[in-house]
């Protein structure tokens, strides 16, 4: 068991030493004195604490990813490279993101802006780069200065020969080595291999699960909590793959949804529905670090990734020591935030059978547009044929302690059109079949009429 480890910061050796695993990444750095980075919401959502680390990236390279630094505990970085707006000035200069914010009166009051330069950062390096404003959507202040970011950001110029950090690129990113990490009497572990996993899941089955983070770390940081044991998943290997196999695609659980949105773009016809999921997950940020298992094993009622990939019938798979079980997503939900995986278990996969539907759309239902939870979210999946439901799925969050398929509404579909007859019947179905609750993000009475809303615009787009 290790008392230490290494990794490397703006470039640095940087060695840990005692201390506590459940110590985020942001405030190892600024008890190191790099206050440039900043806590503000503490959950990820304003960006103030925006960080770079290296990624993996095709053809042997490498990749800046920007990430929120306060969702993750500081063992997750361990063998890693991170950078911080401290380390980007290079050779007495500041770098062309730098200096494209003060050319252009980017600053603000001055909190965020050192994340704004690292989500800049990461976008600059982008092969091919993304639209300035989707690199910009994780970092959320908009004090007086926003219209110069946006500028800094559609001006920025090409990166040149010659730049040590485009030339750090050419080079394959650092691969996660396993951790056994234990400090101030508590233990990190980072298996890297699916049976390490299992089999530490089998020795610990009370340790806690981390798999991405963004959901776990807010716990440490806003309510105090303090995992005695934890076992991370991010670096194994088989969990990290999506691969088409016997006229299935297998999602490994510890896929992030930034993988998701990189690899789905080949596979639209069969994934589609998931898809559409992506621009409204968070933000960039977090989809850096969230994972697809991780959201599923949060069993909240108003996860994104439940209700499409309940309308695709996607089945999970799990994993022991002694066993492998496929559970169907419709009975893995067995109450509120609570799921049917045992104490000896890992969610290992996700697999969509199904052909692709006929025509499938995600809603999402919040009081902003992005970066948003739910008041009520839906899938809706149709198979057609002449124009007649052969097979339908209706899937609904926020409408039940678990995300839920209408399943008497889906029979009754069955053999008709996509007509007003049949809408007002499908709404009646799924009004008699859920009562929403009450609660800060809406009204039972405005879930109700949300859930026939929805079907209507469904009905509208899909005929």
């Amino acid at each position: 068991m290790d008392t230490s480890f290494e990794f490397r910061l703006n470039g640095s050796h940087v060695r840990v030493v005692d201390v506590d695993p459940n110590t985020t990444l942001l405030a190892f750095l600024r008890a190191r004195g790099l206050t440039g980075s900043k806590e503000s919401c503490a959950e990820g959502e304003c960006g103030a604490c925006a960080v770079v680390v290296v990624t993996a990236a095709a053809n042997g390279r490498s990749a800046y990813q920007a990430i929120n630094s306060c969702l993750v505990l500081l063992p997750e970085v361990a063998g890693g490279e991170v950078w911080t707006v401290e380390g980007v000035r290079r050779g007495g200069a500041v770098h062309p993101v730098q200096q494209a914010m003060v050319e252009h009166g980017g600053s603000q009051c001055g909190y965020c802006t050192p994340g704004f330069v690292m989500s800049l950062f990461a976008f600059y390096y982008s092969e091919p780069r993304p639209q300035p404003l989707a690199a910009l959507a994780g970092n959320l202040c908009r004090c007086t200065g926003y219209r110069p970011i946006r500028d800094a950001a559609a001006q920025l110029p090409a990166a040149t020969d010659g730049d040590a950090f485009r030339e750090r690129l050419l080079r394959a990113a650092p691969v996660p080595a396993p951790l056994q990490y234990r400090a101030r009497r508590a233990r990190f572990d980072r298996p890297a291999t699916l049976q390490a996993a299992i089999a530490l899941r089998a020795e610990h089955p009370s340790a806690t699960l981390l798999l991405g983070g963004t959901d776990l770390v807010v716990e440490v940081n806003q309510a105090g909590a303090h995992f005695e044991h934890v076992i991370a998943l991010g670096g194994v290997r088989e969990l990290g793959a999506i691969e088409e196999r016997d006229g299935e695609v297998v999602l490994g659980a510890a896929v992030t949804w930034a993988q998701l949105e990189s690899e789905l773009r080949d596979r639209q016809a069969r994934l589609g529905l998931l898809a559409q999921v992506i621009p409204l997950f968070g933000s960039p940020l977090i989809r850096a670090r969230a994972t697809l298992g991780g959201n599923l094993m949060t069993a909240s009622p108003v996860g994104d990734a439940a209700p499409a990939l309940l309308a695709l019938d996607a089945v999970v798979e799990l994993a022991s020591a002694n066993s492998r079980r496929s559970v169907p997503l419709r009975e893995f939900f067995t109450g509120y935030r609570r799921t049917a995986l045992r104490a000896d278990e890992l969610l290992v996969a996700v697999h969509v059978t199904k052909p692709p539907p006929s025509v499938a759309r995600f809603y999402k239902v919040s009081k902003r547009e992005l970066d948003d939870i739910s008041s009520v979210s839906a899938a809706f999946a149709m198979w057609l044929e002449d124009g007649r439901v052969q097979q339908a799925a209706l899937a609904f969050g926020g409408v039940a302690a678990t995300p839920v398929r209408a399943f008497a509404a889906e029979h009754a579909l069955v053999g008709h059109r996509l007509d007003d007859a049949s809408l007002r019947a499908c709404q009646r179905a799924v009004a008699a079949a859920f009562t929403p609750i009450d609660d800060v993000r809406a009204s039972a009475a405005y879930r109700s009429a949300m859930l026939a809303s929805l079907l209507a615009k469904f009905w509208a787009e899909a005929s």
